[in-house]
Order: structure tokens, then sequence, then C-alpha cells
């Protein structure tokens, strides 16, 4: 063992990790509970199967962790970084809406009628509030300053 201080705050590749976790839970838990309130389908057209769906999360996921990890680079990151997260999760949800109907084998203009009521209906909002809520918490991760729990025998003052 060393006595070397613990590095402060988590990693950029670990809180993106983790913010990209908080985004999908977010994400999709939001989206159910609305589309249960508002009694409207998340995806309005119909016809179009799950693979639309299933890409555009993952084409959100893909956008939200890429924009994340960018922002993180700067020494502190900023939390004005959360909102091209919220931007980058948006269009990712809406491009692999279209891309995935496009694979599933329907006509390109119904996934693009897809991805227009999508991004004109609640579920836009909901994918960039969550990619918003999910970038501050990847920031303040990397930001934090504070040092990991430790045992009364790791400390180094003597007063206790």
């Amino acid at each position: 063992m060393t006595n070397e201080p613990r590095p402060a705050g988590v990693t950029p590749p670990v809180a993106v990790v983790f913010a990209s976790v908080t985004f999908v839970a977010l994400s999709i838990g939001a989206l159910g509970v609305a589309s249960l309130l508002l009694n409207a389908d998340v995806i309005p057209v119909g016809g179009l199967g799950a693979v639309p769906g299933v890409i555009g999360r993952l084409g959100a996921l893909a956008s939200f962790a890429g924009v994340l990890l960018w922002g993180l680079r700067a020494d502190p990151p900023g939390y004005l970084t959360a909102v091209p997260c919220a931007i980058a999760a948006y269009v990712g949800e809406l491009t692999g809406i279209v891309i995935g109907a496009v694979v599933s084998g329907a006509d390109p203009t119904r996934g693009v009628a897809a991805a227009g009521g999508v991004a004109l209906g609640f579920a836009g909002p909901v994918v960039a509030g969550a990619g918003l809520v999910a970038g501050l918490f990847g920031v303040l991760l990397v930001r934090a300053r504070t040092n990991g729990p430790r045992w009364h025998w790791e400390r180094d003052d003597e007063d206790d």
C-alpha cells in the first residue's frame, strides 16, 4: 500500500458509463410514465414494430455518450455540457428511428413520419430532458472533488 492520496472525482470514461446508464433508465422510465399518463404511443405511426424504437434508443445513447465524453475533456468541465448532450440525445433518437424503420423494411416516408411524430410529440422533449439530467450527472461526477469513504484506521489524523 502506498500513502499517495486517492484521485479526486471520477475519471471521464467512468462518468460517461454511469451517466449513460442513468440516461437509458431515465428516458425509458419517463417515456413509459408519460405514455401511460397521456394515453398515447411513443412512436405514433403504427405498423413499424419494435426495431425503430430500439435503434432510436441506441442512436440516442451513442450520441449522448459521445458528446458527453467530448465535453468532459475540459478541466473542469462546465455544467453547460449537458445542453449539447440533450440535443445529441434528441437528434440521435430521431435519426435512429428513421434508420430503424428503413432497416425493418418499412417505407422510408413512414420512418420520417414516425421521427416527426416523436420530434413534435411528448417523446422528443422527454428524451432531451433525460439527456439533460444525465449529462448534468456526468459532469457532477467528474467535478466532485471528494474522497471516497475511508475506515477509521485509514485516517491520517491522530485526534480520534
